[in-house]
């Protein structure tokens, strides 16, 4: 009258395997199929039952935060750009001062070589000599 233990759980240890065959199938599709990235996002569905709600605002989430990290970026390349113009116009600027000043030094250096040879041919003019 009473039956072995082992015909009993028979028939649920055959539907727990083919469960367990059918979880690794899925399991393994998974990681055959799916990237590294999407197996992250599956496994998010799974615990969210599936309706993708998580999956949605974190992907506006996710363009929120590239659209602010792109106009950051923006900003700062502007802000450098601008930045090396001002350099580019100041060190112009500083070298025309410093021809400007080349220039003049020049000339009087010309008069000086002038002063310097009239002098010279006074005194040899009045019989100067050393």
């Amino acid at each position: 009258m009473e039956r072995p233990s082992l015909e009993i759980n028979l028939p649920d240890t055959h539907e727990e395997g083919k469960l367990y065959v059918v979880d690794s199938l899925n399991n393994l599709n998974k990681l055959n199929v799916c990237p590294d990235g999407s197996r992250h996002a599956l496994d998010e569905e799974e615990n969210t039952g599936g309706t993708g709600e998580n999956t949605g605002e974190s992907n506006i989430r996710n363009r929120c935060l590239f659209f602010v990290t792109f106009i950051l970026t923006l900003i700062v390349s502007l802000a450098l750009v601008s930045f090396v113009i001002f350099l580019i116009i100041q060190t112009r600027n500083k070298m025309d001062q410093i021809s400007s000043r080349l220039i003049s030094e020049k000339k009087n250096i010309e008069e000086l070589k002038k002063m310097n040879n009239m002098i010279l041919k006074h005194l040899n003019q009045s019989g100067i000599k050393e």
